[in-house]
Parts: C-alpha cells; sequence; structure tokens
C-alpha cells in the first residue's frame, strides 16, 4: 500500500515540476518575442580590440531609431562619436539615438590604451 501512494506522490511531483518547466520556458518565449517586436531599432555595433575597431567605417540610416552600442573584445577602451554627444565606454556600453542630420562623422578611441592608441579611428556614415 505505501509503495502506491510513494508511486503516486512520485508522478504529482514530477507533473507539476514539468509545468513548471513548461510555463518558465513559454514566459521566456513571450519575453523573446516581445521583444524582438520593440527591437526593430536600427543597430550599430562598434567591437573594439587593442588599437582597432571591427570595421574602419559603419553606415547607418538617418531619422531611424538606433541602438550604438560598443563591445570590448581586447583591452579597454572607450568611443567618442566626434560632433555627435556619444561617448560610450566600460560603464555605459550603449545609447539610443536617432541620427538626424546626414553625414560622416568620427569614431576615436578617448582612453589612451598603448602604442597604437593614436591610430584608433573609424568612419560614422549616415545616409
Amino acid at each position: 500500500m505505501q509503495k502506491w501512494i510513494f508511486f503516486v506522490l512520485f508522478i504529482l511531483a514530477g507533473a507539476l515540476g514539468l509545468g513548471v518547466l513548461f510555463q518558465d520556458i513559454s514566459e521566456r518565449q513571450d519575453a523573446k518575442a516581445a521583444e524582438a517586436a520593440g527591437s526593430k531599432m536600427q543597430q550599430l555595433k562598434i567591437a573594439a580590440s587593442n588599437w582597432q575597431f571591427d570595421s574602419t567605417d559603419y553606415t547607418i540610416k538617418k531619422g531611424e531609431p538606433t541602438k550604438v552600442s560598443l563591445s570590448l573584445k581586447e583591452g579597454v577602451h572607450a568611443i567618442e562619436i566626434k560632433g555627435l554627444d556619444i561617448k560610450l565606454d566600460k560603464e555605459n556600453p550603449s545609447k539610443e539615438i536617432t541620427f538626424d542630420k546626414p553625414g560622416e562623422y568620427e569614431i576615436d578611441c578617448i582612453l589612451p590604451c598603448g602604442e597604437g592608441h593614436a591610430k584608433m579611428k573609424a568612419k560614422l556614415v549616415v545616409q
């Protein structure tokens, strides 16, 4: 008799555990879907490593909300996009902005990062 009670309790506990697991997965899928719907925002991702950026030129469209983000692949860096109010570093790695004026802007590393620091530049083209 006790074996049957333990067996039923075991099955109920397993079913309860699976229910909690699938509920959590469902909630995460809903959150990802909501994030994807809200993130139709243009992305400008700048990756910095020792004395260089991952690209020499970046291009984005004007008039669209844009999330500018800095990732540090190697070393410690901070950037400034000259002519705009954008400074990113380890503490503030991203900023949302709408680029209203087309043109070319210079991206510079503003944190002395070693012997190649002076060459650490890139160009942003807003079309």
